[in-house]
């Protein structure tokens, strides 16, 4: 017999699991809804609960089951105190799944999950009500009585659980393990793949063997929403139905392939975060900023600023004549965007300062996720500021990124004042991603802004080190010309 022990999110409790436990125990399971400490059906608990508290609440619901085989299934912050308590009873525990949640490690706090100005007050963070809850996650397919109860019973979340550090003695994934994805809320396999082919090596472990996928067609509390589907597919994990992922062929590190044009190194100077790549012309001259993607761990090596992509592309412009400027910004996590955005900001005046930069001809070039800080520049350009260039970029955070400030949202800045704008697509990106791209150009194109679209139909996303084709090369030399345009062009 199979016993499932469901943890669920914030601000809820074990009744969110109603209808799902009764489907289970109707398919012959145990069900286990856990009432966590603090929570509207758990024991009573105050300012000092935090995450232990709620691992060792999980552990006693373990401990309480008759049944061989125990599957711990985690919503949301639910995973936090799930895999705690698998890594204690790594014996009675036969597999974790995770319900539309992230894949935190040891050491990592669930602060992560909380949106941008959120309220703590006396040791506790404010329940979202009405509206607030879509800053949560979506609520695609939630009736309106589930809404409502969901408003009703939703209690303060004790902040202690939110920012202590998961403890884990071993790998989460020494396990079987499912990921229930809810798609409505930006979730899926597809991403899941995008994140092993192009994502941190941390990401490698989701195409282990023993991990596998599944995917729900609604919002991201799928217990409300579908819990018939919900309950289905926890049936099926328990089946080890789940659906691999593999990494493909040209998944490697940044760091292992080479720059899709031969370019000759120039003179490079460092300065803190920056790298100034010198041509070889008297007299100050115009810049390109280079601002990589992330999030990228802070014990990466090669770090971005010395990968094939950033030194490519800047030798490329010093050898036309430009300044070739990369920087390393601290966009470690997806909370990060406001740190990287002062990092850039820092980056700028320091490249724009140098005697050998005409501070009044810069060009800012954005890749991948990096594409979410030109926000700020799209939407109050400075008169120096010529041109922003943006390749196989994210121009608006997907659903499921809700750590991302919401100032970080390009699709929302773009106008008519914004600088000549270079854009590079990717004809095989993630969707995902290329849904923001097609929402920004339709932004664009509304408000009157400038966009010059350079397309690379069969481009992957990081193309430079992985398609080594004619039609890439041409597509780097065309936006590249055309940001140098805007750079020598007259000023008014």
């Amino acid at each position: 017999m199979t016993a499932f022990v469901l943890v669920s999110g914030p601000f809820t409790g074990g009744w969110v699991w109603g209808e799902v436990a009764d489907r289970l125990r109707a398919a012959g399971a145990e069900a286990v809804p856990v009432g966590l400490t603090g929570m509207v059906d758990g024991p009573p608990g105050g300012p000092e609960t935090d995450l232990e508290t709620h691992v060792a609440d999980v552990v006693r619901a373990i401990d309480a089951c008759g049944a061989s085989e125990v599957v711990l299934v985690g919503h949301d912050y639910g995973i936090h105190p799930a895999l705690g308590a698998a890594d204690r009873r790594p014996g009675r525990v036969a597999r974790v799944v995770y319900l539309d949640a992230g894949m935190p490690m040891d050491g990592d706090a669930a602060l992560a999950l909380v949106p941008e100005g959120t309220v703590e007050r006396d040791g506790f963070v404010a329940a979202p009500s009405g509206e607030e809850w879509r800053r949560w996650g979506s609520l695609e397919g939630i009736p309106a009585e589930a809404l409502e109860r969901l408003d009703r019973l939703a209690v303060p979340q004790p902040a202690r659980t939110l920012t202590q550090p998961l403890r884990l003695t071993g790998s989460p994934f020494d396990r079987p393990t499912t990921g229930v994805l809810c798609t409505a809320n930006g979730s899926g396999i597809a991403m899941v793949e995008l994140l092993v082919a192009t994502g941190p090596p941390a990401f490698r472990v989701l195409a282990g063997p023993r991990v596998g996928f599944l995917e729900l067609a609604t919002g991201h509390w799928p217990m409300l929403s579908a819990p018939g589907d919900l309950a289905e597919a926890l049936l099926r994990a328990v089946a080890d139905e789940g659906q691999r992922v593999t990494a493909p062929e040209h998944a490697r590190p940044a760091h292992a392939g080479a720059f899709l044009l031969d370019v000759a190194e120039r003179p490079r100077e460092r300065e803190g975060r920056v790298d100034l790549h010198l041509p070889e012309a008297e007299g100050p001259r115009p810049a390109v900023l280079f601002v990589h993607g992330g999030p990228v761990s802070p014990d990466a090596r090669p770090t971005p600023r010395d990968s094939p992509t950033l030194l490519g592309y800047a030798r490329y412009v010093a050898g036309l004549g430009a300044v070739g400027a990369t920087l390393d910004h601290r966009l470690h996590d997806l909370g990060d965007y406001p740190r990287a955005a002062g990092d850039l900001a820092e980056a700028v005046e320091l490249v724009r300062a140098d005697p050998r930069v005409d501070g009044d001809r810069i060009a800012l070039w954005f890749l991948s996720a990096g594409g979410l800080l030109s926000a700020d520049w799209l939407a109050a350009p400075p008169s120096w500021l010529r041109a922003v260039a943006l390749t196989y970029p994210v121009l608006a955070p997907p659903p499921a990124w809700r750590a991302v400030h919401p100032r970080f949202r390009p699709a929302g800045t773009v106008s008519a004042a914004s600088p000549p704008i270079v854009l590079t697509r990717a004809g095989l990106e993630h969707e995902l991603f290329a849904a923001t791209v097609e929402e920004f150009l339709a932004a664009a194109g509304k408000a009157g802004a400038v966009v010059d679209v350079v397309d690379a139909p069969l481009a992957h996303h990081g193309f430079e080190t992985l398609d080594h084709t004619e039609d890439t090369r041409a597509a780097v030399v065309r936006a590249t010309r055309a940001v140098l345009g805007h750079l020598l062009a007259p000023v008014d």
